[in-house]
């Protein structure tokens, strides 16, 4: 009994911040969305039905667009190296490189972002070097355009597709791989019913963990992507900061919140039907 007080006891901090910073937040948020503008306690569906205009649904559909396209490139270059980071037989070696890897977390976000702002100007490092090896005659257009916040998602959010995926495949009992080889595995075929299957929850939740803050951001679109392009983050902050319109703002972040809970379930839905499939014997192709 004494115990179970105690463990309420240590985890009243948790409720009290769960509560104050989440619960109560998203309830003034609920509050607003069904709210009329500069009225109190007058209900209205129409600060959602603005969600569903063109030009609402277009600023939706290319977040969404970036936002995978920038998880799938995640993907692509983060199965690699959390492949690489794993086969490195020394523990300290190991830990040295993914120190080194995560270590640009430890710099502040929008440092890291206007880092690329002086990397892709016009008279920055690629178009100084493009110029002088004689490649190009005047400077590309790197800033201002949907290429420049692709690629600033997949630096800030690359390390939260690696370190899932690592952490998958360091913990994949080496005798699967041994047994798969004796019985002939190589190669594609080692990597696509052995490796992949087994490290399947890493990337499920690195693609969580990558495409979650790319549909929200906003730091990286305002900066990399200029005025003209705008995602639904910048939406949300242009609503609540610029035209004070708590109201439209609250709405499109409890749908946005909405399609993000959906996207987690089919991730989960499609991790258990995997599972299972391996059970019985998985195949990828």
């Amino acid at each position: 009994m004494l115990r179970k007080h105690l463990y309420r006891i240590r985890a009243m901090p948790y409720l009290l911040w769960t509560t104050l910073f989440t619960i109560v937040p998203l309830i003034f948020i609920i509050y607003y969305s069904f709210k009329v503008k500069d009225e109190n306690f007058v209900f209205t569906l129409d600060n959602y039905k603005k969600f569903f205009t063109p030009t609402y649904v277009k600023i939706i559909f290319v977040s969404l667009k970036l936002s995978l396209i920038s998880t799938f490139l995640c993907l692509i270059l983060g199965f690699p190296a959390g492949l690489f980071l794993s086969r490195i037989k020394s523990e300290k070696r190991r830990n040295i490189f993914v120190l080194l890897f995560i270590m640009p977390l430890w710099t502040n976000f929008l440092l890291r972002t206007y880092s690329w702002m002086s990397i892709f100007r016009e008279r920055g490092i690629i178009n100084q070097m493009l110029i002088n090896i004689g490649i190009i005659g005047s400077p590309i257009k790197f800033l201002n355009n949907n290429f420049a916040i692709i690629i600033g998602m997949i630096y800030n959010f690359l390390p939260f597709m690696v370190l899932p995926i690592y952490t998958a495949l360091i913990n994949i009992d080496k005798e699967y791989i041994e047994c798969a080889k004796d019985l002939g595995a190589r190669g594609k075929d080692l990597f696509l019913r052995i490796i992949f299957p087994l490290s399947f929850k890493g990337v499920i939740s690195g693609c969580i963990m990558v495409f979650m803050p790319s549909v929200t951001t906003f730091i990286i679109s305002d900066l990399l992507g200029g005025s003209q392009n705008m995602l639904v983050g910048n939406l949300i902050q242009r609503e609540f900061l610029q035209a004070r319109n708590w109201e439209t703002g609250s709405s499109i972040s409890l749908i946005m919140i909405f399609i993000i809970f959906a996207s987690l379930i089919l991730f989960k839905l499609f991790i258990n039907k995997s599972e299972s499939e391996f059970v019985e014997g998985f195949k990828i192709w």
